[in-house]
């Protein structure tokens, strides 16, 4: 056997083996997706199953949803609003501090490293009282302001950051400090198009940790128009499982976004993922 069909048949096993995880992936989302099409009394009888029976399909599921008092579409604005701020101001003050506890030295930077460190290893829920104590004296309980305030400084998007920044060239900032340019000016123009890759790989997951972020907003929001829509959907569920056909057509709907995001910035999550894997 010549190397050349070796070759062939190390690659067509190789594929075959990775397509067990991929079935293993896509499963899931892919009952989620016929189930969306399929009558309530169809998924207590049978549950989620790839079995398509076309003839009970209906769009019923996804009309509901859009025409119950539009309070899906209020859920999904929420959701979308929250995540879209939470990512981007995560991004921004989170990638400036982990660049100058990567980039500069100065008096007390191990002892900050170390707080960030310690707080990476503290639960959510142990902070989450004197977090939710503090919105009340800020007045942001049912806000916005109260659901994104305390995710805008990630701790492991810092470190995140830093360890990013620590592989940048110090020669780029000598050379844009000869030529003038100040410590922002730097950041800005310099550093944050090398960084790139981490902006999208970070973006991919704090767009994906707030969208799905359950617990914070349960505490902080109040009203029904305010809910987003993890807390919204889950509230559908009865004792009696009539819901779970417009639960599910939500989930899907629910799902698209994240999707849409990750193929617009899947170049960045996996440079980033390589970045420094080569070196020279």
């Amino acid at each position: 056997m010549t190397n050349k069909r070796k070759s062939k048949w190390g690659k067509a096993i190789l594929f075959f083996i990775m397509l067990i995880p991929a079935f293993i992936a896509v499963f899931p989302l892919a009952a989620l997706l016929l189930a969306s099409f399929k009558p309530s009394t169809e998924l207590m009888r049978f549950g989620l199953n790839v079995y398509p029976q076309f003839e009970l399909w209906s769009l019923d599921n996804y009309i509901y949803l859009f025409t119950d008092g539009n309070i899906y579409f209020h859920w999904f604005k929420n959701s979308l609003i929250i995540s879209l701020f939470s990512t981007i101001l995560a991004l921004i003050f989170s990638s400036m501090v982990g660049y100058s506890l990567a980039m500069y030295r100065f008096r007390g930077q191990n002892v900050i490293l170390f707080l960030v460190l310690l707080i990476m290893m503290i639960p959510f829920e142990i902070m989450m009282l004197p977090l939710f104590r503090m919105m009340i004296e800020l007045g942001a309980v049912n806000t916005y302001t109260g659901v994104i305030l305390p995710m805008i400084v990630h701790p492991l998007t810092i470190f995140f950051f830093r360890q990013f920044a620590l592989g940048l060239p110090d020669d780029l900032m000598d050379a844009a400090r000869i030529d003038g340019c100040s410590e922002y000016g730097i950041f800005a123009r310099i550093m944050v198009p090398l960084m790139k890759p981490a902006y999208g790989a970070m973006g991919i997951l704090l767009a994906l940790f707030s969208w799905n972020n359950f617990l914070w907003p349960l505490v902080v929001l109040r009203t029904k128009e305010m809910l987003t829509l993890p807390i919204g959907l889950a509230g559908l569920l009865t004792p009696y499982g009539n819901n779970y056909d417009i639960l599910i057509a939500g989930s899907v709907l629910t799902v698209l976004p994240i999707i849409i995001l990750f193929i617009f910035a899947q170049k960045y999550f996996i440079s980033s993922l390589t970045a420094g894997a080569i070196k020279g």
